[in-house]
């Protein structure tokens, strides 16, 4: 049987970016069908003109929900849609499609419930800031004190999810900065996670949301997340 597979990609003002990403992904030969779904955040900029101009699927959210809300929503999408696969793939272009097939191997060899992409493992292409870079170590040594597993790469978006944790993800699913709470939310529902390299690039165009004094709040929020869900119960 063949898989029917997602690509989540959140898109906040992305008009610099979202018509080279789409390319990049078209340009790629498949295996399996792969459809595409822009959430479209309540962008201020072009970035639906863009999307309606390719005639690409879009979801435009009435307001702005962060990056956990747009993820969600394509969640919630591939769960009623019935999809054995989701993909997300962030709209800066930074991921590089390239690697989704890297991706879908482990899930399509029932290795993981989730997948994620690394740039840490081999260390080539872009490996983001130093405040960046000292947060994401900070992160995975956190996580790997709380569950035991080494999670090189904890903040990156480049994900992706079997049926069963699609499902999960669709009914809650963190708000701000979800991706290193996310992973201790799986872990302690003992769902298997794994790592595979890829390759990064720099954004070409835009702004990232996460500026330095925002870090700080972000490694403090993060931080209280994903302790209290250490201490919260299976059940939940």
């Amino acid at each position: 049987m063949n898989p029917t597979i997602l690509l989540i990609i959140p898109a906040y003002n992305e008009e610099q970016n979202i018509r080279s990403l789409i390319d990049a992904i078209s340009s790629i030969k498949y295996s399996y069908k792969v459809d595409v779904l822009i959430i479209d955040d309540c962008s201020t900029d072009n970035t639906l003109a863009v999307c309606n101009e390719l005639n690409l699927n879009v979801i435009n959210l009435p307001c702005n929900l962060g990056i956990g809300g747009a993820v969600q929503t394509g969640y919630k999408y591939a769960n009623k849609n019935k999809y054995d696969i989701a993909i997300q793939v962030d709209g800066d272009g930074q991921h590089d499609p390239t690697f989704i097939v890297e991706l879908l191997d482990p899930i399509l060899n029932n290795e993981a419930d989730m997948v994620i992409g690394s740039r840490y493992i081999n260390k080539l292409g872009f490996q983001s800031t130093l405040i960046r870079r000292i947060g994401i170590s900070y992160f995975s040594k956190l996580i790997k004190v709380l569950t035991k597993q080494e999670i090189t790469d904890p903040t990156s978006g480049f994900r992706a999810c079997n049926k069963r944790t699609v499902e999960l993800f669709s009914k809650r699913y963190p708000v701000d900065y979800p991706e290193p709470e996310s992973i201790m939310y799986l872990k302690r529902k003992g769902y298997r996670i794994k790592e595979v390299p890829v390759h990064m690039k720099e954004r070409v165009g835009g702004k990232s949301s996460i500026t330095s004094v925002r870090s700080i709040y972000y490694m403090t929020k993060v931080s209280l997340a994903i302790l209290i869900d250490k201490m919260r119960k299976q059940v939940i």
